[in-house]
């Protein structure tokens, strides 16, 4: 990619995943990657281009990591050591929601998505439907295995997720993403995940 259109693209991700989409400019962009707006448009039509392509990226980088979660599912039940779902968290986790460009542009739908109709339907779909989706299907191949008993599993999908977008909101989406920030989610998150399962055991 050209190196100039690959400065405003994160020059915009930066600057939209802290003021949000609506509040930031073209000229907002020049100033931060240092060119003039001509430059600009000779890579995008408008600002809205550039928002289109920093989402296919986040579409293609997602789609792809729920596609080798999926493949994990696929090992068939009665070979799982009963630590499928830590494993599935970690990929969650560290390479998607602590991920540098993943978690920017949640931050810039995590904005937009209160006033924005559009952009509530693609947060709404990442951030909730497409995390509980998956979940649910999880907890559905542990109860196949016999590892969860509860046959529930989109209410252990819900019960599993509301704590994690907790955690989320708190230190993944909040202010800077700093080590500290992403070790305070670890700690917390599995805590969470050891606390969940164990509650399932004596279920």
């Amino acid at each position: 990619m050209n190196e100039t259109k690959q400065k405003i693209l994160d020059a915009a991700l930066d600057l939209f995943s802290q003021k949000g989409f609506s509040a930031v400019s073209i000229r907002d962009i020049c100033k931060v990657v240092d060119i003039k707006e001509s430059s600009v448009y000779y890579h995008f039509k408008n600002k809205r281009d550039i928002f289109d392509e920093l989402l296919l990226r986040f579409e293609a980088i997602a789609a792809d990591l729920m596609g080798r979660l999926e493949e994990g599912l696929s090992t068939p039940p009665d070979t799982y050591e009963g630590d499928l779902f830590e494993k599935t968290c970690d990929c969650f986790f560290e390479k998607y929601l602590m991920d540098g460009y993943c978690n920017k542009m949640m931050r810039l739908l995590s904005i937009e998505h209160l006033h924005n109709e559009e952009m509530q339907k693609i947060y709404a779909d990442w951030i909730f439907d497409r995390p509980l989706q998956f979940q649910a299907k999880v907890f559905s191949v542990l109860t196949a295995a016999g590892i969860v008993k509860t046959k529930d599993s989109d209410y252990l999908a819900v019960k599993f997720y509301g704590p994690i977008f907790l955690f989320m909101q708190r230190w993944l989406f909040h202010g800077a993403l700093t080590e500290e920030c992403r070790q305070t989610f670890r700690e917390n998150a599995y805590r969470h995940v050891n606390y969940f399962f164990k509650e399932m055991e004596e279920i």
